[in-house]
């Protein structure tokens, strides 16, 4: 799910960069420490969108920047245990396939496609379920359920889906 959150920081405004607005200058720094990156509470840090900065910083001795207090609205992406989301299938491989469902992609194991035996098809690279001939490749769009949702800041989010109940499955136009 995709929120906006507020962000209370310090930011480090470096000498070379004085001349240049505040604001600019934080909101560069911030995307260098937040943006593409994972946290624990915030999730994939997508943007940095406004940055508000007090304008009295701060000085320590033997470093010549100033630090300047900051607030910021970061638009972050945190998927939910249970959330029902739409995705389209970016790779299918024997062990199940992978489903884009935003800025990540999430997997769906083999045993989570159909309530039918699902069986790999090497040479076509597709999923086809053995009874319903229901057929799973890539580009098709699908529903599913969020099933487990592992977060390993500062690197990765992992995200396990299964399509195995009513309303959930493959996309039909």
């Amino acid at each position: 799910m995709f929120r906006l959150c507020r962000i209370r920081d310090v930011v480090r405004i470096p000498p070379d960069r004085f001349g240049e607005p505040l604001e600019m200058v934080a909101r560069d720094e911030l995307r260098k420490r937040y943006e593409e990156r994972v946290d624990s509470v915030l999730g994939l840090v997508i943007a940095i969108l406004d940055v508000n900065v007090n304008p009295e910083g701060v000085i320590l001795q033997g470093d010549g920047a100033t630090y300047h207090d900051v607030i910021a609205d970061v638009l972050t992406y945190y998927p939910i245990l249970n959330e029902v989301t739409l995705g389209e299938v970016v790779d299918v491989k024997k062990t199940g396939m992978f489903v884009n469902i935003g800025p990540i992609d999430a997997f769906v194991h083999i045993s989570q496609v159909l309530d039918d035996k699902v069986v790999y098809d090497e040479l076509q690279d597709l999923l086809v379920g053995e009874e319903t001939k229901k057929v799973f490749r890539r580009g098709d769009v699908v529903r599913g359920r969020v099933v487990s949702v592992s977060i390993n800041a500062p690197t990765s989010i992992k995200v396990a889906m299964t399509l195995r109940q009513p309303y959930l499955g493959k996309v039909e136009d």
